[in-house]
């Protein structure tokens, strides 16, 4: 009885898999060349929700390192945001979490869809311990890479207890 040899791989389909694959990296290395702007501003208190409500260092202090990437004007970037295409994505991500919440633009918010400016602030106050605490913030895929913004169930409660207040405050304050 004959052996029989395995089948190789013909040596045309070999040269395509090649080519593809030099295409690729080459692709890779071009888009290397093209990044977002980073979301670095000068610190810049003048619309910084502590205009607004009480915002003491202790929840800042939690705040911070779950939220202000994300949720700030000053994102503290790791050196895997210097690779595409996850640069695009991280600032897909810092983008679309400032159309949500800016602590540092909290005191400009406008009025808007018939909301004035302090309804808007009440509202994105409530939203901080809603996310929080329906687990949709910080972000999984956040936390994953930041573990000191997972945040502890006493945490969480020192920040829902914040919330109350400055709702509260903000509430009763003579504010527009």
């Amino acid at each position: 009885m004959e052996e029989q040899k395995p089948e190789t791989v013909p040596a045309k389909k070999r040269g395509l898999a090649k080519r593809i694959i030099v295409i690729l990296l080459l692709l890779f290395i071009a888009i290397q060349f093209f990044q977002p702007m980073k979301n670095n501003n000068d610190v810049d208190l003048t619309n910084d929700i502590s205009k607004v409500v009480e915002f003491p260092d202790s929840i800042r202090s939690i705040l911070k390192p779950a939220c202000y990437d994300c949720h700030s004007n000053n994102t503290e970037y790791p050196w895997y945001t210097n690779i595409q295409p996850v640069a695009w994505w991280l600032n897909d991500h810092v983008e679309d979490g400032k159309r949500h919440l800016n602590f540092d633009e909290f005191a400009s918010l406008p009025p808007r869809n018939g909301k004035s400016t302090k309804e808007r602030q009440l509202k994105k106050i409530d939203e901080i311990k809603e996310t929080i605490e329906n687990g949709e913030m910080p972000l999984t895929s956040y936390t994953w890479m930041h573990k000191e913004a997972k945040l502890t169930d006493d945490q969480k409660k020192v920040v829902f207890n914040w919330v109350a207040s400055a709702k509260n405050k903000l509430a009763h304050s003579t504010s527009k």
